[in-house]
């Protein structure tokens, strides 16, 4: 895709300083720009770099002055990060605004679907799902039986949809989740083996959710495992049976979530964390990297360690962490003072 000078100011509201026809095909960042290529200034610090830079056009603040000649054209605008970062979101979204219905692939008779499909090349489409406008499913992507997609959702390549998950509007799901697979559940016999406990409910997943790279969110084993609008999930994240994540909550890659518990609202959890189950945590909640949580949480509490406890307590203890050899040899040492003073006055 080609996009001129001209039509990029349009789209910006920005004022062209150079020729507006030149075109590009690609963005770059300042210091690796090359001919053909988009990119910003914003931060001072790069501003040696739009002497040098090979970059076709470059977007700068409006009260940027060259101080030397330069070859880029310039749009100016009110705010060259924001400004770049809205063209990112528009140039994503004429990037994946694919239509139709590709061969081969599968699409149920019974499967209802709104305007602007797409489904790419041996995607699967069950029996009764529903699927909304401007839904678009990637090559190699499963979606089971009795599914409901909302609108404007995007189902990236290879992930797998479970039969009866719902998901809202304005979601995506990216390549290698998987949605709705059972919960583990077994129940001991006393021979040592396992009999499976049926997982019979489902995944619901509201508005505006993004779900990372082999993320797995586990159906319930009764009712639904939920995660409530806004909720951002990283990579290879683990969410188990019945959990649910409340509003605009943050996970970040490889934490796990045992069993029914409930997280709360716009807390933010950092990676590799281990939650146990059954536990409820509170709103506002910071649980820092690493962190083991045993427990329950109140609401606006700041975490770290396993088990976790208060994070200013925390940074004061790990000061003695790093310092025990030390204080070991002190002890050792202050031990054999006290054991040759007993032995000289029993001398």
């Amino acid at each position: 895709m080609k996009f001129k000078a001209e039509q990029i100011a349009g789209i910006l509201e920005g004022e062209i300083v150079g020729d507006p026809n030149i075109e590009v095909s690609r963005l770059s960042k300042i210091e690796e720009g090359a001919e053909g290529s988009l990119t910003f200034l914003s931060n001072p610090k790069y501003n040696n770099y739009i002497y040098t830079t090979k970059a076709s056009i470059t977007i700068v603040n409006n009260t940027f002055v060259p101080e030397a000649p330069i070859t880029t054209t310039l749009i100016k605008v009110a705010d060259a990060y924001k400004s770049f970062s809205k063209l990112l979101e528009f140039y994503n979204q004429v990037k994946l605004n694919k239509n139709g219905i590709e061969a081969p692939s599968f699409i149920s008779d019974s499967a209802k679907y709104g305007a602007n499909l797409y489904l790419g090349s041996f995607g699967y489409v069950g029996d009764n799902v529903v699927l909304g406008d401007n839904v678009k499913i990637y090559p190699g992507s499963f979606i089971g039986d009795n599914v409901t997609i909302g609108n404007n959702v995007i189902i990236f390549a290879g992930a797998k949809i479970y039969s009866e998950t719902i998901i809202g509007n304005n979601c995506t799901i990216h390549s290698g989740a998987i949605i709705g697979a059972d919960g583990f559940g077994y129940a001991p016999n006393e021979d040592g083996t396992y009999n499976k406990i049926p997982q019979i409910g489902n995944v619901v997943i509201e508005d505006n959710v993004d779900i990372g790279a082999n993320s797995t969110i586990d159906r319930a084993t009764l009712g639904s495992t939920v995660i409530r609008a806004g909720v951002k999930l990283d990579n290879q994240i683990q969410v188990a049976h019945n959990v649910e994540i409340g509003k605009n909550t943050v996970i970040a890659a490889q934490t796990g979530i045992a069993g029914s518990t409930k997280i709360g609202e716009n807390c933010m959890i950092g990676g590799q964390v281990g939650i146990v189950g059954h536990l409820t945590i509170g709103n506002n909640v910071r649980i820092q990297a690493q962190s083991g949580v045993a427990s329950n949480i109140k609401d606006n509490e700041v975490l770290q360690g396993s088990p976790t406890f208060g994070y200013s307590d925390y940074s004061k203890s790990y000061v003695h962490f790093k310092n025990l050899p030390k204080l070991v040899k002190e002890i050792e040492e202050l031990k054999k003072e006290i054991l040759n003073q007993k032995n000289g006055n029993n001398g």
